[in-house]
């Protein structure tokens, strides 16, 4: 069989390590997660983003469960996510370490419903959460759509542990 995966090839035992290395292999867009509580924005980098159905549109997103930005969503039930143009690699960067003021400086606007979305996106969702369940470390939200922008320009992407430009 050409192309297969030989016995070598495959791995007994899945650590962290290992299961990173090989999902590492899957190119994704970029994106970044906001959300608002009490007056405070939180924001992440996030590649696990999909989406679940056209009827009714909505998306599915994965977020760490130690992360403020997931305490925001799950109590205000309401978040962004803002796919990053190929341009937007600093920014991917910026949300994706911990930082006091991860918007300092970010061209961002609000919402109907106040929450930050950062401008330069390629495309942004806004959605109230429908569903929340736990996988692991993550919290799995899927969100209804309430709003979308979309711009004409090309994505930012990433595989392997880096950002990158997608082709044509």
């Amino acid at each position: 069989m050409n192309g297969g995966i030989t016995l070598n090839q495959v791995q007994e035992k899945v650590t962290s390590e290992s299961f990173r290395n090989a999902i590492g292999h899957f190119t994704s867009g970029v994106s970044v997660i906001t959300s608002q509580l009490d007056g405070q924005d939180y924001g992440i980098t996030a590649s696990a983003v999909s989406s679940v159905s056209l009827e009714p549109p909505m998306l599915l997103i994965c977020v760490n469960q130690n992360t403020g930005t997931c305490n925001a969503i799950a109590t205000s039930r309401f978040f962004t996510v803002n796919i990053l143009e190929e341009n937007q690699a600093d920014t991917a960067k910026r949300f994706a370490t911990p930082q006091p003021d991860k918007f300092q400086g970010v061209d961002a606007s609000r919402t109907e419903n106040g929450l930050l979305v950062l401008n330069e996106s390629l495309t942004i969702f806004e959605c109230e959460v429908a569903e929340e369940i736990t996988g692991g470390t993550h919290s799995v939200f899927l969100g209804k759509v309430k709003s979308i922008k979309v711009s004409e320009k090309d994505p930012l992407v990433y595989y392997r542990g880096r950002f990158g430009k997608f082709n044509q």
